[in-house]
């Protein structure tokens, strides 16, 4: 589940930079939060309201930002990818999973691999062929550092909502948010095919990929679920070359290799056997005011991938 996950949600990425070239990456993005944000507050039900009404001041306010962080992270990563490879941008975006994960085991010998991914995305960007695009790879850095925004508060906001209502108010914030940079576009220059096919790419992400992962949670250790999710960059170069035709050379495959190392290596020094996300009794023990009714142990716990 989780590799369809990753296959899916990097298919999704790669069919929205064919859309750029009908709408700017931002009304591409602001129209795939939208939908995943209408997508989800259905999903979410009665018991969504119930959940806000509920939440106090410093929970919604961590919503807040955490909708600020996701908007950030997928709009500059689609400003990247209008420029870059998307293999190149998802190993860069990486950066900020991989520093997290490293400063989170806070030994000195595990920056060895921060230096594998560092060395990788050299041999992916070569910057000493003159031909590396600035603005590209700034654009993917400033999502490497929205998305360690996104780990430390995911995790906040799913224990505390729960991963589906987290999810759809985070992605509802994140519409609102990026609605003055993506709805200009579209109001000036309607396109109803534009609309109905980024409803293709919410589905393929970030729904059907984040479904996967909170069912895939369940099932897996940490530090497994850790080390399959460093292929994903690995998953972006091949679906980037199968769907839009963006083939890699040798050198980059040999970066790419190394960022996939890098996070793989991050992984295992965890060396944790605990689930990635707690089960419903733990969540319940460490918060007795918590509600029980109609939660589900795939509600708790992170709401993607980058939370854990």
């Amino acid at each position: 589940m989780l590799l369809i996950g990753m296959f899916t949600l990097h298919t999704g990425s790669a069919l929205a930079v064919t859309a750029f070239a009908q709408a700017s990456p931002a009304t591409v993005t602001w129209l795939r939060l939208s939908w995943a944000a209408l997508l989800l507050l259905a999903l979410g039900g009665r018991s969504l309201w119930r959940a806000v009404r509920a939440a106090s001041r410093r929970e919604l306010g961590a919503v807040v930002i955490l909708g600020t962080a996701s908007a950030g992270m997928m709009l500059f990563y689609s400003e990247a990818t209008a420029r870059i490879e998307l293999g190149t941008a998802t190993s860069i975006e990486f950066l900020g999973t991989l520093v997290v994960a490293v400063a989170a085991m806070r030994r000195r010998r595990e920056l060895v691999w921060i230096l594998a991914a560092v060395a990788g995305v050299l041999c992916l960007t070569r910057p000493w062929q003159g031909e590396l695009d600035l603005v590209g790879v700034g654009f993917a850095l400033a999502g490497a550092v929205c998305v360690v925004g996104y780990i430390v508060l995911t995790q906040r906001v799913g224990a505390g909502f729960g991963a589906v209502h987290g999810l759809a108010l985070t992605m509802t914030v994140g519409a609102v948010v990026s609605a003055p940079l993506g709805a200009p576009g579209l109001v000036a220059a309607p396109d109803p095919d534009l609309v109905l096919f980024t409803l293709l790419i919410a589905l393929l992400f970030p729904m059907v990929p984040f479904l996967l992962e909170m069912v895939a949670l369940q099932r897996m250790s940490r530090t497994a679920y850790s080390t399959f999710s460093s292929l994903e960059p690995a998953v972006a170069l091949v679906m980037g070359l199968v769907v839009i035709g963006q083939a890699p050379a040798l050198v980059q495959v040999v970066g790419m290799v190394l960022v996939v190392v890098a996070g793989a290596g991050a992984a295992r020094g965890d060396g944790s056997r605990r689930p990635a996300v707690p089960d419903l009794a733990a969540a319940t023990a460490a918060d007795p005011h918590r509600p029980e009714e109609g939660a589900r142990p795939e509600e708790i716990g992170a709401a993607s991938g980058r939370a854990v």
